[in-house]
């Protein structure tokens, strides 16, 4: 990364754009001759060169796309002005040519932490009693008993954290056997046997929906002691006290559990974006890439996802994965949600949102190549479908749609234990079920939001810390919410988006 005048960041010797490292007045010379033709908006792109129609805009060292007409340089370029490019192929994605040897990672200063363990799987970053359900219909019963719960019976269990409900708008009036219902079921599945609920089921039903206790539980799951039906209870009383009877059990045996030293290998975390600016692929993205980096060297297991936000950088993920079935993997999830998008009459550049834009992101091409940053430069391992569980170690690459809401549900069902979420614009997201940390792009964004924002990245575009800096710092401190030393600011305040399952399937 370059930087001119304290002005621009140009990110690649083969870029003819920079962007403004803040608002850049009319006619201000950013360059040796080059004068602004207009005011430039922070974090918006500046032609360096004459750029004819037709031409190449290129940032990362890659097409953004053409020019729709000629532009001189010191222009501020912006979305109206670019065509799109064609998707990369996926019939000959090249895998394996970019694999990164284990001891060129950053080597991480601390190889341990104190978790939940588990009989099976990852190990627990809190220990909360979750409250599932196979249907909308028994989350305001769900809801209702939780609150109860949280003032008779949580404060006998000191050593569980929080009671939560598992809802969703599943289960019912929908095509439940159509092909792609898997989908959603097996999200709902793996939600339940999250590693931060300690193995302890709790599901309720209401008697009369389509998602049955079978399609989520094994037949010796299926008991009295984990399942319990509404429409067997006669009135209110009954059935609240037979939810806060279950309850009580399940809090006997999660207050046993308790943190103890454990290795790297059993923490699994996510990576997300939301509210990306032009920055986010500059600071927040690299800071957490290098952290990723950190993480995956001492053993630990590190999700990115979002299809749309990867798919025009396809090429450089395929490069990096391990083996054949892999890369061909990749190339499947993006091949199905490609068909996704056509089937609905939309293409992949629906995903930028107007604050995007304002961001100075003119296209899903350049959100792409600042959304893959943040899988830093280790080798992609294995690849899942929406909401599957990891069988892997390492870096792996969930496909999950792109929307801040789905993607964290789907990365939550596939057991992640910590989010670590970048923004630009700012974003107050969280889950109830685990700590989200929030990373900001830009030093505007903590002034602005200093006790929402976790962690503030924008010091690497001011030079006030490198990218290793920051990751390391950023990876004491993933290290440190993990093991519930600190909280983030949404567990502080209980802010808690709903789950979002994502459904492809038709509903009925």
């Amino acid at each position: 990364m370059t930087e001119y005048s304290r002005l621009l960041i140009k990110v690649n010797n083969a870029d003819n754009v920079a962007v403004a490292l803040m608002d850049i007045a009319e006619n201000t010379e950013v360059l040796s001759g080059i004068f602004t033709r207009s005011t430039i908006p922070q974090a918006h792109k500046i032609a360096l060169t004459d750029i004819a129609a037709g031409d190449s805009i290129v940032r990362y060292g890659t097409v953004l796309g053409y020019a729709k007409d000629f532009i001189p340089k010191g222009s501020w370029i912006n979305e109206n002005m670019i065509i799109l490019p064609p998707s990369p192929e996926l019939d000959n994605l090249k895998w394996g040519t970019d694999l990164v040897p284990a001891e060129d990672l950053p080597y991480p200063p601390r190889t341990t932490w104190m978790g939940y363990k588990n009989a099976q799987g990852f190990a627990g970053t809190r220990n909360i009693l979750a409250i599932s359900t196979t249907v909308q219909c028994t989350a305001g019963v769900i809801n209702a008993a939780i609150k109860r719960i949280r003032s008779e019976l949580l404060p006998k269990y000191p050593n569980v954290e929080n009671v939560i409900a598992v809802n969703h708008t599943y289960g019912c009036g929908v095509a439940i056997n159509a092909p792609e219902a898997k989908v959603p079921i097996r999200i709902i599945k793996n939600l339940i046997r999250h590693p931060n609920f300690g193995g302890e089921i709790m599901l309720i039903g209401l008697g009369c929906e389509k998602l049955t206790y079978d399609m989520l539980l094994s037949p010796e799951e299926i008991t009295p002691e984990n399942v319990l039906t509404l429409q067997d209870f006669s009135g209110h009383d009954i059935m609240m006290k037979a939810i806060l009877d279950m309850a009580e059990n399940k809090l006997r045996r999660l207050n046993a559990r308790k943190r103890e030293p454990l290795p790297l290998s059993e923490l699994i975390i996510g990576l997300q974006c939301g509210g990306s600016d032009a920055f986010s692929g500059l600071t927040a993205n690299p800071s957490a890439g290098y952290a990723s980096d950190m993480l995956v060297r001492g053993g630990a297991t590190v999700l990115f996802s979002e299809v749309t936000e990867v798919r025009d950088g396809v090429q450089y993920l395929a490069a990096r994965t391990r083996d054949k079935e892999t890369c061909m993997r990749l190339a499947e999830e993006m091949r199905w949600y490609d068909d996704y998008l056509k089937a609905a009459g939309v293409g992949r550049d629906a995903n930028p949102t107007p604050g995007n834009k304002k961001g100075g992101l003119s296209n899903i091409v350049e959100k792409a190549m600042g959304s893959i940053a943040k899988s830093g430069r280790a080798p992609i391992e294995e690849v899942l479908s929406p909401g599957e569980r990891p069988t892997k170690r390492g870096l792996i690459y969930a496909a999950t749609p792109a929307s801040d809401f789905v993607c964290g549900t789907s990365q939550l069902a596939s057991g992640i234990g910590l989010q670590v979420f970048m923004t630009g614009r700012g974003t107050p997201y969280g889950l109830e079920a685990l700590p989200v940390i929030k990373v900001c792009s830009r030093n505007e964004m903590k002034k602005q939001w200093f006790d929402l924002i976790d962690f503030n990245a924008g010091v690497v575009a001011t030079g006030e810390k490198t990218i290793s800096e920051a990751g390391t710092e950023l990876f004491n401190l993933i290290l440190d919410i993990a093991e519930g030393k600190k909280k983030t600011y949404s567990e502080e305040y209980g802010f808690y988006n709903d789950l979002c399952v994502f459904n492809p399937a038709p509903i009925t």
